[in-house]
């Protein structure tokens, strides 16, 4: 039995999907024990609404104008403040943009260990314990906090999460003691609008090579991404070729994936790249090139030309989710 904090993150006044996987592993992990999810932010409103049919037992808002965005000394003291009240025996948090930067700090701030980027989570002999993917995929590490609290991080799209035992869900507001000036200010903000939906935390992703050949080509995936409710990704070398931006790019030096479903079209399989996408669940792989590594890896594999595929595949998706 073991006592979780789940650092839940907000975005647009809602709780991230990550929440419901972290918090739902937390219920299964816990054993009878207390979840708490806790919410940082400076107008948090209803965020908190509905935790607890995802298995929180308690919820704690710490709200404060510091907290409007994020300046990493001002969210980690809050953050580590309200753990030190609740003193769990584990702190759970995405492995996310955010979560790989706040949650060390918060650990530092209380001297706790971190194991980060974790994709399993288990019980062990010295208590909860995690597996983390090492050398592009290729192993897998059990990984053990020797701290009190122990701190992980998790690659979201770990966990298959079913029905879980709903908490009681109660909210509880925390007030943190935090500074007026933690160095320097957030003076805006820009987002690249419309719902675009984050590679870190898509469930289904389909991703062009520089086989695209053009900017406008990846165009083809807009449709088949819409009808899976899928982001799109891409290559280093279709973002060094200027056919995609570095915020699409998936592999060692761009973002690490992990979804249920990944669609590979015109990408070889350079060893790069899938340091980025070796952990998804299912890889479909489109390719000229019979010999493409990228088979090696593919759970399911076409040989054939993606300008010819891909009209056939967004065809077939549009028949089989309009039933």
């Amino acid at each position: 039995m073991a006592d979780i904090l789940v650092f839940c993150e907000v975005a647009g006044g809602k709780v991230k999907g990550t929440a419901r996987e972290l918090l739902g592993k937390a219920k299964e992990l816990a054993d009878g024990g207390d979840v708490t999810a806790c919410l940082l932010g400076s107008d948090l409103g209803d965020a908190a609404d509905g935790l607890g049919e995802l298995g929180a037992d308690t919820v704690i808002k710490v709200e404060h104008d510091a907290l409007a965005s994020y300046v990493p000394g001002a969210w980690a003291a809050a953050l580590s403040q309200a753990i030190e009240d609740n003193n769990p025996d584990v702190v759970l948090g995405a492995a996310s943009v955010l979560g790989k930067d706040l949650l060390p700090r918060a650990a530092a701030l209380l001297e706790a260990g971190v194991a980060a980027d974790c994709t399993d989570l288990r019980e062990g002999d010295d208590g909860i314990e995690g597996t983390r993917s090492l050398y592009s995929g290729k192993a897998l590490a059990t990984v053990s906090v020797n701290s009190e609290p122990k701190f992980f991080s998790i690659r979201p799209n770990s966990f298959v999460i079913g029905d879980v035992e709903a908490g009681d869900g109660d909210v509880e507001d925390f007030e943190a003691d935090l500074e007026d000036d933690y160095g320097y200010e957030v003076v805006e903000v820009e987002s690249s609008g419309g719902d675009v939906i984050d590679l870190t935390e898509a469930t289904r992703i389909i991703s062009g090579g520089r086989s695209l050949k053009s900017l406008e080509n990846f165009g083809l995936f807009d449709e088949p991404a819409r009808l899976m409710g899928g982001a799109i990704g891409a290559s280093r070398a279709a973002v060094d070729a200027g056919y995609a931006t570095h915020s699409m790019q998936v592999g060692q030096t761009g973002k690490v994936v992990n979804p249920q479903l990944y669609i590979a079209a015109g990408i070889s399989g350079a060893i790069q790249h899938l340091a980025g996408m070796r952990t998804s669940k299912v890889i479909v792989a489109i390719n000229k090139d019979a010999d493409a590594p990228i088979f090696q890896h593919a759970t399911y594999g076409i040989v054939g030309d993606l300008f010819e595929v891909m009209p056939m595949l967004t065809e077939e998706l549009a028949k089989v989710l309009s039933d």
